[in-house]
Formats: C-alpha cells, sequence, structure tokens
C-alpha cells in the first residue's frame, strides 16, 4: 500500500515559525547576555544555525553556537541491532553559568532530549537549560516540554513526522505520512 504524505509546513511556515521562536527566546532571556544555542545533530544543529542568524540580525550579536551528538547517551542502543554512528560534538565555549537553549526539529517522546541534557551536563554547569523545537508531536514518556515551539502538530502513534530542510535534503517542509500498512 502507498504510504500517504501530507505536507503540514512549507518553507514560508518554518521560516516564519523560526522568526517567531527567535523573538521568543530573546524576549524570555531579556536579550543575548551570557546565552548560547546548541544544537542537537542532525536537524537541531541546523535549525540553531538558523535561528543563530536571526538573532544576529535582530540583536546585531552573534551568539555562541554549539553541536552536540547524543549517540552514546542514548537509552535504546543496547535495544538495537543497527551499528552505531558517532557524530561530532563541538561546544567552543563554556557551558558554565550560560543560558543554554537545546536546539532540535521534532519532539516525540522526550527521550532525545533527556539525553542530550546528560550529555550537556558532561561539558559544563549551565544555569539553565531551555528546549527550543520546530515541532512538537506530542506522545510524551518523560515529563519533558518545549519552552519555544514552531508547531504543534498532533499525530497518531503510527504516523511519523518528516522535517526536511534545504542544508540535508535539499527543501524546507514538514510532512506528515501514515506509516499503516
Amino acid at each position: 500500500m502507498d504510504q500517504k504524505k501530507k505536507i503540514v509546513m512549507d518553507a514560508e511556515g518554518i521560516d516564519r515559525s523560526l522568526a517567531r521562536v527567535a523573538y521568543e527566546i530573546l524576549e524570555k532571556n531579556k536579550g543575548v547576555d551570557d546565552l548560547c544555542l546548541v544544537g542537537i545533530r542532525t536537524g537541531g544543529v541546523y535549525l540553531a544555525d538558523r535561528l543563530k542568524e536571526k538573532i544576529s540580525r535582530i540583536e546585531g550579536i552573534d551568539v555562541p553556537i554549539g553541536i552536540l551528538d547524543i549517540t552514546l547517551y542514548r537509552d535504546d542502543l543496547r535495544m538495537s541491532n543497527r551499528k552505531t554512528r558517532l557524530g561530532k560534538t563541538d561546544i567552543p565555549f563554556s557551558l558554565d553559568n550560560k543560558k543554554v537553549v537545546l536546539v532540535d526539529d521534532v519532539l516525540f517522546t522526550g527521550r532525545t532530549i533527556r539525553a542530550a541534557m546528560d550529555a550537556l551536563i558532561d561539558f559544563g554547569r549551565p544555569r539553565l537549560i531551555q528546549l527550543a523545537v520546530l515541532i512538537d508531536r506530542g506522545h510524551r514518556e518523560l515529563p519533558i516540554r518545549a519552552d519555544f515551539v514552531g508547531k504543534n502538530l498532533p499525530s497518531s502513534l503510527w504516523e511519523s513526522v518528516i522535517v526536511s530542510l534545504t542544508e540535508k535534503n535539499g527543501s524546507d517542509e514538514v510532512l506528515i505520512q501514515d506509516s499503516n500498512d
């Protein structure tokens, strides 16, 4: 059976959402003092770069940005037979006493964010950690919520949410796909 895909956010929608999230980050943090962005590999890295550009245009100041690989912190590694591919973590600044905004593409069960917070703490002691996501699709398994959300997208457990970004896939769109056969 063909899997149906539906576009739920186009390039303009993604850009508008990120612009709003950038303003919300600045408002909640009262500017950029001690603020840094950390993108979760891979989709979160591209979105963190875009948020950095938007914040820089608004404030006229570059905020530090880092890349976080959470592979070794995942709780599902031992349950998978797939070979684990490690990515690079690159946080070229101290996290101590910083206001860290973790950035990811989709918030689902909360397990990725839990792993990201565990990894982040190994690099320093932030003053606070906030979470910015493009899509919040619900279905939490852990008590985790986003501080900044581009779009809430209620979905069923048998649907997949696919974030396609120009940097990785050549176009910007968010798709929802029925995974049921």
